[in-house]
């Protein structure tokens, strides 16, 4: 049996792409999974991405985030209507992950919106220069941890918590500083900190807020 990938949100019911078996006879064949993607939007949902900055379409294969709707998208979050009007618009719901989707209404979701610093007016993505560094490092645990913190020049700057020895961090740098990536994505060597440990939340997933916090005491001092 082969496990087909898909994507949905409690916000969402939580439904709202999937892969399906591939349709294949005699006389006919139909795609229905693209290894890679989250599939095809549900009959009924309705999928946009756009700009971050600016909320204009993205052409095809284009990163942007993702909006959708469709009669299972929630009507707000109970008691919460500040929260709920920054997640829905229109009906729309804006659910914070970079996606792109190709001519055949395949989906590709690429990173989470958050996990992005807006540096001299461009979109640096932080997952993308952590899986570098652990490239180089030749590491599969989590040793970095790359967040933005406020910069007076370019509005963000990045940052990146890491665990390893201290001793081995210049050659990683200098590998990175060579790296067929844009500069912007490249953090200043004087931006890495040594921590102790990354902070996790209970479900497992780097606790991004407080990563955010110890990044900023840091590079205060």
């Amino acid at each position: 049996m082969q496990p087909l990938e898909a994507y949905g949100c409690t916000e969402c019911s939580p439904g709202v792409a999937v892969n399906t078996p591939s349709l294949i006879t005699d006389d006919l064949s139909q795609t229905g999974n693209r290894p890679g993607t989250i599939g095809r939007a549900l009959p009924g949902m309705s999928i946009k991405i756009v700009d971050p900055e600016t909320e204009e379409p993205c052409s095809f294969n284009e990163p942007g985030l993702m909006w959708v709707k469709g009669p299972n998208v929630m009507q707000g979050y109970l008691g919460k209507e500040s929260l709920t009007a920054e997640v829905l618009v229109d009906g729309w719901y804006n659910t914070g992950d970079i996606a792109s989707v190709d001519e055949e209404g395949f989906i590709t979701i690429t990173d989470r919106l958050s996990r992005f610093s807006k540096i001299g007016g461009e979109m640096v993505p932080h997952i993308k220069i952590e899986e570098l560094l652990h490239t180089i490092a030749e590491l599969t645990e989590q040793s970095f941890a790359v967040t933005g913190i406020p910069d007076e020049k370019k509005g963000e700057r990045l940052v990146v918590l890491f665990t390893i020895k201290e001793e081995n961090l210049k050659e990683i740098t200098d590998q990175l500083g060579k790296a067929d990536i844009p500069n912007l994505w490249k953090p200043r060597s004087d931006q890495f900190f040594k921590v102790e440990n990354l902070p996790y939340l209970g479900s497992g997933k780097l606790d991004l807020k407080a990563i955010k916090t110890t990044a900023l005491e840091i590079a205060e001092k």
